[in-house]
């Protein structure tokens, strides 16, 4: 990987059980690695400089090199459900890899752009960044690629 590269692509749903059948059986995309995400796993976890208190649900495959992550917001508030009020479910995000993160958040910061939630996950940082408006709806999330934990489930299983 080098620095800048897409490495995921993120839509938010209503409903991940029947967002992964649906990719699994239709678009023969899977398997589906299965997490929930919140602030008993979180670290360091951010949402708009405050201690973030909410809990999704993700799953993640790998198609052609590039994570693909469906997500549903479970409870709590946070940039996804912010995303869903304005726009609804779908597209909601490319995370861009970079080794140094701390200085691609800086040279994004003197390019207008703030970080509006953030944490760690295993080894993993992500930082997204505020660029919805700027980007027609799509946000940019920043990313080093760490290791994770093993997922809670798989589908198929």
């Amino acid at each position: 990987m080098k620095d800048g590269d897409i490495i995921q692509i993120a839509h938010l749903v209503s409903n991940l059980d029947d967002a992964i059948e649906h990719y699994y059986h239709v678009c023969n995309i899977g398997p589906w690695d299965i997490y929930t995400y919140g602030p008993h796993n979180i670290k360091n976890s951010l949402y708009r400089g405050k201690p973030a208190e909410h809990v999704y649900k993700i799953a993640v495959c790998w198609v052609n090199g590039v994570q693909m992550e469906l997500m549903q917001p479970v409870s709590g508030y946070s940039i996804y459900d912010e995303y869903i009020e304005k726009h609804g479910y779908g597209l909601h995000h490319l995370k861009l890899y970079f080794k140094d993160c701390r200085q691609a958040i800086a040279d994004y910061e003197k390019r207008g752009y703030q970080v509006v939630q953030s944490g760690n996950i295993g080894d993993d940082v992500f930082y997204y960044l505020d660029t919805e408006e700027r980007f027609q709806g799509a946000v940019i999330e920043l990313g080093n690629a760490g290791a994770i934990p093993e997922p809670e489930s798989r589908y198929p299983a």
